[in-house]
């Protein structure tokens, strides 16, 4: 009995030694997951796509308030074209009826949408089409990458990591049977600084050889851009996408229309209004980016000389209405905003851009909010703003109207956007944000001439009430 205990136990011994001296397997290198992953997803001889399903996109940064997610747009039918050596993509969509009730902002995308990618084009405008199941692929096997074990969600993966050309990292997770479940990267945001950019994918299926996703979620903010059910996908589908390669985009150059003694509306869209207090400059809108706010700024202190701008309005928190708040924030200028908008505002305004340093990245102004409810009045004794909160607005929460009543000038965002000519012909359908413009202008008891619409008409002319009251039907 001693004798076949000494030896189990010493062939246990044995076994433990030998299992303590055999080399663990080897973890794979970055590239043979991608090889690996390339051949089970079928991209290795996959030069375009084209998948079609339903499902709702958003409208990033319009949501109706702080606490709301981006408002949707339904699609009956939503199919995207990917050319991977052009390259270039295609969007054809059929959108369902928008609800009466729909709240918040974005105007929905238009039936088709096409890009084309140039060696010129932003890695911003480009980062959509590289996070793409097959496009990651490509885009990573050109790249210097390295492999990462990480669990998420009770799933193991091995995360391929690249540096992306805009400096910040590129993560693509695949899972035990080669599938890409997920990628992630970051992008510089004028409202939200180092913006996480998220796409999750899950039910592979095989369809002709190639394995993609039946559903597909992207996100931006933390919440949903897509959330897509995939119905039908064709491999080395003809895509032949033309146009022109995406650019840099260009900022007009400002100008100033004079509205009144020491009133200035600066131009072109996104506007914003300058006006002459007696020891400083009141802005109403700092709208879509640094890069705009700063010549905007720039273009008041011309118009008004030798003052500090020491309040910039916020019409309401749209991120390409609030865009370049961080500007003024830069300036020394305080924030004017709905009291919705400040926990907000006090905490996007505070997050990290180190991806595109802004100009508040340099100064480090402290943050200067003040608030109002219903109405609030700026004034020097001689001149006046009158601040209102829009009621009943489907459009945003807190939507802000300026009124200076001793020029009887109205500044509104996204109430009225004038036609590009003053003669256009009355829409056959009546916009509910123009009635509701109007109704408040009638609540008030407003006597308006002139209206400073955020979205100037590209002709720079002077907007009268007459255009608005021809958009609602009232007017020749």
């Amino acid at each position: 009995m001693m004798t076949t205990l000494r030896k189990s136990a010493a062939f246990v011994l044995l076994a433990a030694a030998a299992a303590w001296a055999a080399p663990a397997a080897a973890p794979q290198d970055a590239k043979t997951v991608l090889a690996n992953a390339s051949k089970a997803m079928g991209a290795d001889s996959l030069k375009t796509i084209q998948y079609t399903g339903t499902g709702t996109e958003y409208a990033y940064g319009q949501a109706y308030n702080p606490e709301s997610p981006w408002p949707p747009f339904a699609d009956k039918s939503y199919t995207r074209t990917i050319n991977y050596d052009t390259p270039a993509w295609r969007v054809d969509r059929v959108l369902a009826d928008i609800p009466a009730d729909r709240r918040g902002g974005g105007l929905p995308p238009g039936p088709t949408q096409t890009q084309v990618f140039g060696p010129n084009t932003p890695w911003a405008a480009q980062v959509d089409f590289w996070m793409t199941p097959h496009g990651f692929l490509r885009e990573a096997m050109k790249n210097d990458v390295s492999v990462a074990s990480k669990s998420m969600g009770g799933k193991k993966y091995s995360v391929v990591s690249f540096t992306a050309p805009n400096k910040a990292k590129f993560n693509g997770y695949f899972d035990a049977q080669n599938m890409l479940d997920r990628v992630e990267t970051w992008i510089d945001d004028p409202m939200l600084g180092d913006l996480l950019v998220e796409a999750d994918y899950s039910g592979y299926q095989n369809f002709g050889g190639v394995r993609f996703p039946t559903k597909i979620v992207l996100k931006r903010g933390a919440y949903p851009t897509l959330d897509l059910s995939v119905t039908e996908v064709k491999p080395n589908a003809p895509a032949d996408i033309t146009g022109n390669p995406a650019g840099a985009p260009q900022t007009p150059p400002e100008t100033s229309l004079k509205l009144a003694d020491g009133v200035f509306a600066i131009l072109p869209a996104y506007a914003s209004l300058a006006v002459d207090f007696k020891d400083y400059i009141v802005m109403i809108e700092g709208p879509q980016s640094d890069e705009h706010a700063t010549a905007i700024i720039a273009e008041a202190k011309k118009d008004i000389p030798n003052k500090p701008i020491k309040y910039v309005v916020n019409t309401h928190n749209h991120f390409d209405h609030s865009g370049g708040l961080r500007a003024f924030i830069a300036e020394g200028a305080t924030i004017i905003t709905y009291q919705g908008n400040k926990g907000y505002f006090d905490k996007i305004f505070s997050l990290p851009h180190t991806l595109s340093p802004d100009h508040q990245s340099a100064a480090k102004k402290k943050i200067s909010i003040e608030t109002m409810g219903d109405k609030k009045v700026l004034t020097d004794g001689n001149r006046e703003i009158d601040l209102y909160r829009t009621q009943d607005s489907n459009h945003n929460y807190g939507l802000i109207i300026a009124y200076l009543p001793k020029e009887k000038i109205l500044v509104e965002a996204d109430g009225f956007n004038p036609p590009a000519q003053a003669n256009a012909p009355a829409p056959a359908a009546i916009n509910p944000n123009n009635t509701n413009l109007v109704d408040n202008i009638n609540r008030l008891n407003l006597d308006v001439q002139t209206i400073v619409p955020i979205h100037y008409p590209p002709d720079g002319r002077k907007v009268t009430m007459a255009e608005l009251m021809k958009a609602v039907h009232k007017g020749s």
